[in-house]
């Protein structure tokens, strides 16, 4: 059942609360992870926890555990969950402050870890694959924050889901300061052209994802030549495949961008090669 770790108790989903008085709910300050736990084994849990630290750092957020005591915060939440597959939210936040926007009246961070399950979209859109629409909502400049911090601050995504939701497609593509492809609202992307598998890199403005990490090492184990190199809609649109990656929606074909079908318009070879062998790796 879901079940929230808060500030040392146990919470469910009626009794977690959050002060009015929050800088997370007040102005977007904290950050997070989305983790998964497949067969009760927490996915990469090392990875997330490491980049929870560094976006924390990054913004200057001090959380009140050491790594290794976070990790068991979230290993027990897990266990007290009793869910085998499960969709994991660790969330930091400046902490309960004033109606002022200085973090120094936060004398302590906010820290949950949510453990639920989670369905992106419907088994039948990963069979067909999604129909994906450009947004003219851009990715926030990266020196304005980082893309590499995973931070609470997500309304320009939401913004550009709301585009494809008006579009009626299943998801977006959001670009970044140069017209170039950067991201989904919530994944990385993938094409594929021959057997090379391309993705953006860190300086297209993107999150750089755990699931792309994993993708990046079965693509090269299974002897697909694999590129991290700015692309552009020309690329996406001539693809022979595309897919996302991302925790939540782990690999999902395309099969539409901007009104172009990709490919055969359907889950290519590649795509379901990489998707079989994710599955396999998550849960060895």
């Amino acid at each position: 059942m879901p079940t929230i770790w808060m500030n040392g108790e146990w919470c469910d989903k009626d009794t977690a609360k959050v002060s009015v008085y929050d800088h997370g709910l007040l102005y977007g300050d904290g950050v997070f992870e989305g983790i998964r736990a497949y067969e009760g084994k927490i996915f990469r849990l090392g990875e997330h926890v490491d980049r929870l630290f560094d976006s924390a750092k990054a913004i200057m957020l001090e959380i009140p555990h050491s790594k290794e005591e976070m990790a068991r915060i979230i290993e027990q939440t897990v266990e007290r969950s009793g869910l085998a597959d499960a969709y994991i939210r660790p969330v930091i936040t400046r902490g309960v402050g004033d109606l002022g926007i200085d973090p120094r009246k936060c004398p302590k961070a906010t820290v949950v870890v949510i453990v639920d399950t989670i369905r992106v979209w419907s088994q039948e859109v990963y069979d067909k694959g999604l129909s994906v629409v450009t947004a003219s909502t851009p990715i926030p400049h990266r020196e304005s924050l980082s893309p590499r911090v995973k931070s609470l601050n997500y309304l320009a995504h939401i913004l550009a889901k709301i585009e494809g939701n008006n579009a009626g497609a299943d998801e977006i593509l959001m670009l970044e300061a140069s017209g170039t492809v950067s991201e989904g609202s919530g994944q990385n992307l993938f094409i594929v052209k021959g057997k090379t598998l391309t993705t953006p890199p860190a300086h297209a403005g993107i999150l750089m994802g755990v699931t792309r990490n994993a993708v990046l090492e079965i693509g090269r184990e299974a002897g697909y030549e694999v590129r991290e190199a700015m692309i552009n809609r020309y690329d996406v649109y001539t693809a022979d495949e595309a897919f996302f990656t991302g925790t939540a929606s782990e690999v999902a074909p395309i099969r539409i961008v901007d009104g172009r079908v990709i490919g055969a318009g359907k889950a290519g070879p590649i795509t379901k090669d990489i998707h079989a062998r994710f599955h396999k790796l998550v849960r060895s």
